[in-house]
């Protein structure tokens, strides 16, 4: 297929040429937006690690502070001091195994003076061994409450007994030689501890009382870390969030399910982490991959009484949770997107048709003009390109006709009277045209009235059996009876349907007019004080201002009171919130003319309603015929006269009627 012959419409160009610019920018704008969108999921979620390693550290500072006052407390008891000089090791057990035991202490001990133990409730059959070597026991023997993160070597950790030495020891990571089961090897153990002076009521140190947490195995103390941070959340039945606790770089206690033959000996710090956090003593933030998932860490060391980082404290959340968020995030972009892209296809389509279609007119338009018509216009609006070549063409267009116009002229030798002609038949083409026009007019009025005249004449049979029916019910159902209201009703509602026949006639029919002198004064005066009558005029005020000069003019008396009371009662019904109604006679100067202004304060009419009110069936009220001011307009016409309406929405209304005075 040779694309170079195919012939594509100027419709498909302009269509194509605005989708491609549109789907580039789309690309753009979705490619921009899951980047950015990703950057912003995973800046948030790395201050959410940073946020929860805070809380971690809380919680650890917490546990501590715990720790502290149980110490702190236990010293400060009055019993302590007395029972540490007697150096009755019983009485000294009655107050710490209680103690240890109550508030879940891995280490309790007493020390006297000269830092040797006297009471181990971990391990109550040693005692007497030097602990004044230990730095906090030093520190509290000297008068100091001291507390922090502090390593036991497995030989002070032998001392404290046999249950924590086993608890602090980590799995082998690799079975032993010649295929023997993996040994446990002995670990130093990491805790919470806690040293304080014992004091006689002068305040002199008999001894000291020292505490401790053992951290390595202890499932409880990260999984109270992690409630307290993560709250529980999970994640397709997975806990979200991860504590974990190392000893150096040795991993010794975790939340994370370990699967299979997964040990902490295992879990190391990488070297990165290990060079940020024990050897630079800073926190690190990132990805890493701990057990059988990808997590977003934070890590921060755990430094001993000197700031010697001596180990590491790190939580953890599955990158899989913000992971979800981006893909939904991406979806829902791509979405909106699409929606954009569908609604700019539609929207090329849309102006690609609109802008071929005058280029598509201008084809067909030459096409008659090459096919040997003339005078042929175009009648493109546009104020662009598009206009000009349509004005060059109906330019380009007059100009052949008149040159062919001026051919056959020249050759006929007929130009003066071609002239003539051709202005006579613009004349009569004009006439022509307001005849037209005229009978047009004069045939929908011909139609409508004859409609009105059948459906007059239509309805007001039934109408008078349904009349003659109802009033039967008027006779016949008492007055107090339980439908009479419904029966009343009815017969309102059957004069109210007469009155539009009524006005249907009227308008179908033309009255025969009666010419008389007619005072229009004194029958303002008495439409006014009829309407006062018929209608409230409840905060309507009226107000009558007529001319004292000749007021008489020809016409039928009957005809100009329909007009007028029909004038009244539109002001009235103008002014549902109540207003003035005007009443105003006055001679035309200069004239044989005399004006009649009626005039509201009420709602007016909008503009575009204005051309349209003397048509017949035209109304904006919600009952009504739209005949009333028809007729009126009909009646005012046939006495030689004119009417005319001015209205400011909001304002009010004026109806000015000049009518011929009596010769």
């Amino acid at each position: 297929m040779n694309l170079r012959k195919l012939r594509f419409p100027i419709k498909t160009k302009l269509t194509v040429a605005t989708l491609i610019p549109l789907g580039v920018a789309i690309l753009i704008c979705w490619m921009a937006g899951v980047f950015i969108l990703s950057a912003k999921v995973a800046t948030q979620a790395q201050e959410k690690v940073r946020y929860d390693l805070n809380v971690a550290r809380e919680a650890y500072q917490n546990e501590l502070t715990r720790l502290y006052d149980v110490v702190k407390f236990t010293a400060a008891f009055g019993k302590t001091g007395e029972t540490l000089v007697s150096g009755n090791r019983e009485a000294v057990a009655d107050i710490l195994t209680p103690v240890r035991s109550n508030e879940h202490l891995d280490l309790l001990g007493a020390v006297d003076a000269s830092g040797k133990v006297i009471y181990r409730a971990s391990n109550p059959e040693w005692a007497g061994d030097d602990k004044g070597r230990n730095q906090f026991v030093a520190r509290a023997l000297r008068g100091e409450i001291v507390s922090g993160t502090t390593v036991l070597p497995a030989a002070e950790l032998a001392l404290e007994g046999d249950a924590l030495l086993h608890q602090a020891k980590v799995p082998a990571p690799v079975p032993g030689a010649k295929g023997e089961p993996p040994a446990s090897v002995p670990s130093a153990g990491m805790f919470l501890f806690v040293a304080a002076p014992v004091r006689d009521r002068a305040g002199n140190v008999l001894g000291a009382l020292y505490g401790g947490i053992l951290l390595n195995n202890s499932r409880f103390f990260v999984e109270k870390i992690k409630s307290v941070v993560y709250e529980g959340a999970r994640l397709h039945g997975n806990d979200i969030g991860t504590t974990t606790l190392y000893l150096g770089d040795q991993m010794i206690a975790t939340t994370l399910p370990l699967h299979g033959r997964e040990r902490l000996a295992d879990m190391k710090l990488t070297r990165q982490v290990n060079g940020k956090v024990l050897l630079a003593k800073t926190r690190w933030v990132g990805r890493s991959y701990v057990g059988n998932d990808w997590y977003l860490s934070a890590y921060e060391p755990i430094l001993s009484l000197q700031g010697v980082p001596i180990g590491a404290l790190a939580v953890g959340m599955l990158e899989s949770q913000y992971s979800a968020v981006k893909i939904d995030m991406a979806v829902l972009l791509s979405f909106v997107l699409l929606v954009s892209c569908l609604v700019g296809v539609s929207m090329a389509g849309f102006l690609g048709k609109k802008l071929a279609h005058p280029i598509k007119e201008l084809e067909l338009l030459t096409r008659r003009v090459a096919a040997g018509e003339r005078n042929v216009q175009s009648h493109i609006e546009s104020r662009d390109e598009i206009g000009d070549l349509a004005e060059r063409f109906n330019v380009m267009s007059r100009s052949l006709a008149e040159r062919e116009d001026s051919i056959i002229e020249l050759n006929r030798n007929l130009e003066e009277k071609v002239k003539l002609r051709t202005a006579e038949l613009e004349e009569n083409n004009r006439l022509l045209l307001q005849t037209r026009e005229e009978l047009l007019r004069v045939e929908k009025l011909a139609a409508i009235g004859e409609l009105a005249a059948g459906v007059a004449h239509e309805i007001n049979n039934p109408m008078a059996i349904i009349r003659g029916n109802v009033e039967l019910l008027q006779i016949t159902v008492p007055e107090d009876a339980e439908n009479r209201e419904e029966v009343d009703t009815i017969f309102q509602q059957v004069k109210r349907v007469e009155r539009i026949v009524s006005n249907l006639q009227k308008f179908a029919r033309k009255q025969k007019r009666e010419n008389a002198p007619v005072h229009i004064n004194e029958l303002l005066h008495e439409i006014v004080a009829q309407i006062r009558h018929q209608v409230p005029l409840d905060g309507i005020k009226v107000v009558e201002n007529y001319s004292r000069a000749v007021e008489v003019v020809a016409g039928d008396g009957d005809q100009l009171r329909q007009v007028f009371t029909n004038l009244v009662l539109n002001g009235v019904q103008a002014m549902p919130q109540g207003g003035v109604l005007s009443l105003k006679t006055a001679p035309v100067t200069d004239t044989e003319l005399y004006e009649v202004q009626v005039a509201d304060t009420g709602v007016g009419i909008q503009p575009e309603n204005l051309s349209q009110v003397f048509n017949p069936f035209f109304t904006t009220k919600p009952s009504g015929t739209g005949l009333g001011l028809s007729v009126s307009y009909g009646i005012v016409r046939e006495h030689g006269g004119t009417i005319d309406i001015q209205s400011i929405p909001g304002s009010g209304t004026t109806f000015s009627v000049v009518l011929p005075r009596e010769a």
